[in-house]
């Protein structure tokens, strides 16, 4: 090595290293996990708590572990909408009140722009594989707990 190209590898390796380092700056970094509980029944869960998050959800997945999801908490309690626009798995969404009460389940079909709506004002909903919450029992009125659902003891 010439003590002329001495620089310009430095230079180069710099630039490599910057490079490698804003590449891994822009990759989201993956959201939480916790369980939830509902009966008998636990969901392993991704946590969606910022815009950014809530609003890229499931989408591009091509499978979901039957005992796996994504809660999305929303920063106030509103009449949330979901559709299953770049979303490639069907799913099933509990709209949740506060204590963790299931105000109405939807099944949703990917790729679709339907709308599924919660049926009163809410801060969290639950989206599992389709038919994760009828094939298990799990119907409105139910009680998610866990997480923010946890009981004060």
């Amino acid at each position: 090595m010439t003590p002329s190209r001495l620089p310009l590898r430095a230079c180069l390796a710099a630039l490599l290293a910057a490079a490698s380092f804003a590449a891994a700056a822009d990759s989201p970094a993956p959201p939480p996990r916790l369980e939830l509980h509902a009966g008998a029944h636990t969901f392993k869960v991704e946590v969606a708590r910022t815009p950014q998050q809530r609003q890229r959800g499931l989408m591009g997945r091509t499978r979901l572990d039957d005992n796996a999801g994504m809660l999305f908490i929303f920063e106030h309690a509103a009449h949330q909408c979901f559709w299953m626009k770049n979303t490639l798995i069907p799913l099933s969404i509990a709209f949740l009140a506060d204590d963790g009460s299931i105000v109405n389940i939807a099944d949703m079909q990917p790729q679709t722009l339907d709308l599924h709506c919660s049926q009163a004002p809410v801060r969290h909903a639950l989206e599992v594989t389709l038919g994760g919450f009828s094939s298990k029992g799990i119907q409105p009125g139910m009680r998610i707990s866990g997480g923010p659902f946890e009981l004060p003891h």
